[in-house]
């Protein structure tokens, strides 16, 4: 443990605690709000950053759990100060929340940054929120604990246990095959999303708030918490009291933040059957962390650890029901021999000490290492001609049948033209055929919205047909299943070999050997790469502009190249 910190020693005493016109002018505006020298003198600043909205129903609950958190910070001796931040509502931001990831990212830095802040907390939850938060906070290296919304309630309709996402995807497709009414899809349509909290599958949200934890960002068990449950604000008090012992420690993401805290967050993430969109996000905050993380340790790990959480959309259960069955310090207790325990996490102590004691009460939820849900991993990194920087898949919630085939390509340029020959009667396709999406990356999308999942044709669906193997280079949801195989790296937009395949063409994949090939010859695609012209660009102006100038490619983490580490930036002039 390191030197505690003296008063004078905080960054906020800098604003606050000198003897000269500027601090003045600080501290009469905190009186001007109502404050006085014993809310501020000589304690921490806490920056609670809180990502609710209006329209964000996953994070409705965070503008009351902030006051949670205060009370917390109030309780240990700090000073509370809420800064809202961009909400990123996954449902209804368009192209993509994936377009202002990094957005929010900057915005969470800067407002850290800008500000008298000393430590700081991170309320979200909804998919980008998670990593955005966490970015930020890793490049402004302020100690920082992240409080995660928690799993909405489980939905409900006749009976049925309803899932986000995954029951959306499923009872439409029963809709468009004629096998359930408008009416009866109305009624799902009201029962499916029945409290406050994010997707209660194992979507993104779930997924990168189980990673949060497995990094050591959070307190122990928080990420399994229902957002409904009165756990949830005493967690939101607990984080507020540790923030501030942490920037008495000085106790940073990147003293949290190594390797082999990755590796424990890889992981989790394969034990969980995870959202492929994960890989994106943890290699975006490894590298903010200085750590040259790639697609291919997520494979290595895959293939070691199987999938222990039966949890849709690669199992049967919700997260509510993984939250009774012990939750996430439970998976990890069942995975303790394959986790490195001394990991240092906001606690102060360690992952093994973290989930000492923890129980499995569910079995049939949580499984044991020797009794897995599924064998196959929750990921597989393929490549090949047609992803020759890779591609990713989820083996477990695929059918079988396709993890080894070979079909004849029905390739779209566009998800408009897409979407008009999948409802068509007289659309050639057979279950063997592969259905193939381009532009649909970081910058074709533009922001590599959640496309990855293309639709069953409607001809199918009403023969039964459930699964067919898919391939974009876009994302899809993680609350989505089938044969998708998403982020082709390099994109279409910019020339990757998939702006090449056209309808006709034979594609092979073999899940077990890693490898995707167009059986194309290599004198036709030069002459199709020859012919090619690169789309004009989608954003003339504006931070469109200036993200598809900087983006990066799916396999680098869709992070901006001047967000990289490059040094460290000079604490802000107080004048």
């Amino acid at each position: 443990m390191s030197k505690r910190k003296r008063p004078d020693e905080l960054r906020s005493h800098r604003w606050l605690g000198v003897n000269d016109l500027r601090s003045f002018g600080h501290r009469s505006r905190l009186r001007q709000g109502g404050y006085d020298a014993p809310d501020w003198a000589g304690k921490p600043v806490i920056g609670i950053l809180n990502t609710w909205s209006d329209i964000n129903f996953c994070h409705t609950h965070l503008r009351a759990r902030a006051e949670d958190v205060k009370r917390g910070v109030l309780q240990a001796g700090g000073f509370p100060i809420e800064l809202p931040a961009m909400s990123l509502s996954e449902p209804f931001v368009k192209p993509s929340t994936m377009l202002y990831r990094n957005l929010l990212a900057m915005e969470a830095e800067e407002l850290l940054r800008s500000h008298p802040i000393d430590g700081a907390v991170l309320l979200g939850g909804c998919d980008k929120t998670t990593p955005g938060l966490i970015m930020g906070a890793i490049s402004m290296g302020l100690p920082a604990i992240y409080v995660p919304a928690g799993p909405m309630l489980r939905g409900n309709w006749h009976g049925e246990v309803l899932g986000s996402g995954s029951d959306a995807w499923k009872y439409w497709d029963e809709k468009r095959a004629g096998r359930i009414s408008e009416e009866q899809w109305q009624e799902i349509e009201g029962g499916i999303a029945r409290s406050y909290g994010t997707c209660m599958v194992m979507g993104t949200a779930a997924t990168m708030m189980a990673i949060a934890e497995a990094m050591g960002m959070t307190l122990p068990g928080a990420s399994s918490i229902p957002a409904a449950d009165a756990g949830h604000p005493r967690m939101c008090a607990s984080a507020g009291r540790r923030i501030v012992d942490m920037v008495w420690e000085d106790l940073t993401p990147q003293r949290i933040l190594t390797p082999a805290a990755f590796d424990n967050a890889i992981r989790v993430h394969m034990a969980m059957g995870g959202s492929t969109n994960a890989i994106i996000h943890v290699v975006a905050m490894a590298r903010r962390a200085g750590l040259s993380l790639d697609m291919k340790r997520f494979d290595e790990i895959s293939r070691e650890i199987p999938v222990l959480a039966n949890v849709r959309p690669s199992g049967e259960f919700l997260m509510e029901d993984f939250f009774y069955a012990g939750g996430l310090r439970a998976l990890m207790h069942e995975l303790r021999e394959t986790l490195d325990l001394g990991c240092l996490t906001v606690t102060g102590q360690s992952v093994g000490d973290n989930i000492k004691g923890a129980e499995v009460y569910k079995r049939d939820i949580i499984h044991p290492l020797d009794d897995p849900v599924s064998r196959e991993g929750a990921t597989a990194v393929l490549a090949g001609n047609l992803a020759p920087r890779g591609c990713v898949m989820k083996p477990s919630a695929a059918d079988k049948r396709l993890l080894k085939h070979r079909g004849k390509a029905i390739a779209f340029e566009d998800y408009n033209e897409m979407a008009r020959a999948v409802e068509r009667d007289d659309l050639s396709v057979t279950p063997d055929h592969v259905l193939v999406r381009k532009n649909g990356g970081p910058i074709g999308g533009p922001g590599m919205p959640e496309w990855g999942q293309l639709p069953i044709p409607t001809k199918l669906l009403k023969a039964g047909v459930k699964d067919m193997l898919r391939i974009s280079d876009a994302r899809m949801s993680g609350t989505s299943y089938g044969a998708c195989i998403l982020h082709v790296a390099p994109e279409s937009f910019v020339g990757g070999p998939l702006a090449f395949v056209q309808t006709g063409d034979e594609i092979e994949v073999d899940v077990a050997a890693r490898r995707i090939h167009l059986h194309v010859g290599e004198e036709e695609l030069a002459r199709r790469r020859a012919a090619w012209q690169r789309p004009a660009p989608r954003y003339p102006r504006g931070y469109g502009a200036l993200y598809s100038q900087h983006i990066g490619q799916a396999d680098e983490g869709c992070d901006f190249d001047f967000l990289a580490p490059l040094g460290a930036i000079a604490e802000p002039e107080i004048h």
